[in-house]
């Protein structure tokens, strides 16, 4: 077993959370944000807990000495032998794809055994949005993100002379994706290793399991949804876009265009690149089923595809803010305000938070922009502007004006 890794207490915690109860615990993400990794972790600390070795089946099954447990069956019965009599045993399977109708072997070891189990599984096979039927609801899912910037500054080593904002802006340039640490801000190799996990994704996942795939359309896409994350859009702009710059052909093509694009972004979102956010309207209480905003799961990927540029920057920190809330836990919307809009209405079952992103709020005119609509908002949830400002206004009439590396840090 891999030794020596960096913590993710954030994850473990949500793992030891559902220790020993029956749902099986799935861990979801896009490639190489650590989810093998995690298992690993999760592992150690079992036996740290005291939990005897042999109370662990841990296996990858890409290895080659599992090469014979292709089918349900027979991955059945080798895990079998191996499950002590009389105690809890615990099941740590990744890249369990591979084994065909994998489903059945585990729904019989939850029957037949006292076992806690947990799975990972390549995206080119297996998307979250399949568990509910493979597993009949009886899972767990914990969604893995790359590093947060608190877990970015554990993963790197810096001068401790560099200042926080400085470190910040590495973030923004290199992304989260955790085995970029190994090069320490290196960027001709980071951005090589960002490039083959770009390509798996794109080339493999995607394209693997949507046959017939236009690899050209799906990158022009994607150029697309990284130019434009944090603006409001929808299928049919986007196709609309891309027919007049010639990558849609008139006719009737054009017609069907936002139904491509449509489903070209499900397959970027089931494959854990990009989210789609919905609108809410607050003084409506309704979701809008039209125009949505869309934001990807690390700006690495963002920086790989558009070559790194420090313009843009207030939606780039709104998509900074937009994976925190998910890692929070919180479900998000963007907000309608009349004509106006709020970035986030973040909501737990106890808790709403609406939030407005920023640079600064140093000039008059973005104070105006940013306080209004929290302004017409008349409930009492609490409201919040972030941004990179450091100064003695902790507040705009009960709004309250935080730093956003702060904010970040703070959790």
């Amino acid at each position: 077993m891999v030794i020596n890794l960096i913590n993710r207490p954030e994850y473990i915690n949500q793992l030891i959370g559902h220790r020993n109860t029956s749902p099986v615990k799935i861990v979801t993400g896009i490639r190489r944000c650590g989810k093998s990794s995690l298992l690993d972790l999760y592992h150690q600390y079992l036996l740290d807990d005291g939990v005897p070795p042999e109370n662990i089946i841990h296996m990858n099954l890409e290895s080659l000495r599992y090469r014979e447990l292709k089918d349900y069956q027979t991955f059945y019965d080798d895990v079998s032998k191996r499950i002590p009599e009389g105690t809890k045993t615990y099941l740590i399977f990744d890249e369990l794809q591979v084994v065909k109708h994998w489903e059945k072997a585990v729904e019989s070891f939850r029957l037949d055994f006292d076992v806690d189990i947990y799975i990972t599984g390549s995206n080119a096979y297996l998307f979250s949005t399949e568990f509910a039927t493979l597993l009949s609801g009886r899972y767990v899912e914990i969604r893995m993100l790359p590093l947060s910037f608190k877990e970015f500054l554990t993963f790197y080593q810096f001068e401790p002379s560099e200042s926080i904002e400085s470190r910040f802006q590495r973030y923004l340039q290199f992304g989260g994706m955790p085995v970029l640490h190994e090069y320490q801000f290196n960027e001709e190799k980071c951005r090589q290793i960002l490039e083959g996990i770009y390509s798996t994704v794109v080339l493999h996942d995607i394209q693997q399991r949507n046959k017939g795939t236009d690899e050209a359309m799906l990158r022009k896409i994607i150029s697309y949804l990284c130019s434009t994350i944090g603006s409001i859009t929808s299928p049919n702009n986007i196709g609309n876009v891309l027919a007049d710059e010639g990558d849609i052909e008139g006719g009737k093509a054009r017609k069907s265009a936002g139904k491509t694009v449509e489903k070209y972004v499900e397959m970027l979102r089931k494959a854990y690149l990009f989210y789609s956010v919905s609108r809410y309207d607050v003084k409506g209480k309704q979701l809008l089923k039209t125009l949505s905003k869309n934001y990807i799961i690390d700006l690495g990927f963002r920086n790989l595809v558009l070559g790194y540029r420090d313009a843009d920057r207030r939606h780039i920190l709104e998509n900074i803010v937009f994976l925190e809330l998910m890692r929070r836990d919180y479900r998000v919307y963007i907000g309608k305000v009349g004509n106006t809009e709020v970035d986030f209405i973040a909501e737990r079952p106890d808790q709403k938070i609406y939030i407005q992103v920023t640079e600064s709020m140093a000039t008059e005119e973005t104070r105006t922009r940013e306080l209004k609509p929290l302004q017409a908002i008349k409930d009492n949830y609490e409201k919040i502007v972030l941004s990179m400002d450091r100064d003695f206004i902790q507040s705009y009439e009960g709004i309250r004006n935080l730093n956003l590396i702060d904010w970040l840090l703070a959790a």
